[in-house]
């Protein structure tokens, strides 16, 4: 799926909207920065009554290509946010420990509790993803194998499905972003790790082993996009090419998301509002 950024418009995927937005509709940078800004803001506010009302979780799910964002993306859209009320989790090659339990194991464990917003940088997607495109890899997995691997992927997408409808019923919200960078941007960006001593750390030849096979993954994401994006559970599409806007539209949709649960603080039964004054008058009085 090559979303180019021309315009914007809604894609309908079976019984649910992939929001997909485009070049047409991006404001300067600095306007996309102070959106951002205010929508930080109102995400700290909205954030301190999801966790005071105890009632709701919030999972968020970033998956991209190489060099797309994510870490700054989740850096920027956390920053000022009570950490005690949110966590973050990246997972990469999966441990023996992780390889002898099945493939939603790892990930459940970091679930986040309500009151909380969890995050997880990459997550079981990588099942569909780079485990379709890199099939040897389903060898440590140790699992009987169908003769069709298609029928494997198939499988995958409806456990998915049935784990976040599990977790939607349960009061988990859930927001699932493609950080959907172009190939020709993530060239320049792998060439500015190059050139740039300090960003020489972020670069590694698997990334150029992983940019050779762009295709595959375009097509992986495609096919999961269509197949686990559900109006409990949907799909954002966002071109990340220019960061800014991108920042932005991520704040945005989790403050909308936030602002749509209406969380409150608790509030006192009348008797237990009544007794605060007692309370006062007793702290008051201390000798």
């Amino acid at each position: 799926m090559n979303v180019k950024p021309i315009n914007c418009k809604y894609l309908a995927a079976k019984d649910s909207l992939n929001f997909i937005c485009h070049e047409a509709d991006i404001p300067e940078k600095a306007e996309s920065r102070g959106r951002l800004k205010k929508n930080v803001k109102q995400i700290s506010k909205l954030q301190r009554k999801l966790y005071a009302e105890d009632k709701y979780s919030l999972l968020v799910i970033f998956q991209a290509m190489d060099a797309a964002g994510k870490d700054s993306t989740i850096r920027a859209v956390t920053t000022g946010v009570n950490p005690a009320g949110f966590q973050v989790f990246s997972f990469k090659q999966p441990s023996k420990e992780e390889l002898d339990h099945d493939f939603l194991w790892r990930t459940s464990k970091r679930l986040p509790e309500k009151g909380r917003i969890g995050i997880f940088n990459r997550s079981y997607y990588e099942e569909v993803l780079v485990v379709r495109v890199h099939p040897e890899f389903l060898g440590a997995q140790r699992i009987t194998l169908p003769q069709n691997l298609d029928n494997l992927w198939q499988t995958r997408f409806h456990s998915i499905n049935e784990h976040e409808l599990h977790l939607a019923r349960n009061n988990t919200i859930i927001l699932k972003f493609w950080l959907n960078v172009s190939k020709d941007e993530q060239k320049r960006r792998f060439i500015s790790r190059i050139d740039d001593e300090t960003k020489n750390w972020k670069f590694s030849i698997g990334d150029l082993k992983e940019r050779v096979l762009w295709e595959k993954y375009m097509s992986a994401y495609k096919d999961m996009i269509l197949n686990t994006s559900r109006k409990h559970a949907p799909w954002y599409v966002i071109p990340a090419d220019n960061k800014p806007y991108m920042r932005w539209q991520v704040a945005r949709i989790i403050r909308k998301t936030l602002e749509n649960l209406k969380p409150g603080f608790p509030e006192l039964k009348p008797k237990d509002k009544a007794n605060l004054k007692l309370y006062k008058t007793e702290l008051q009085n201390e000798t």
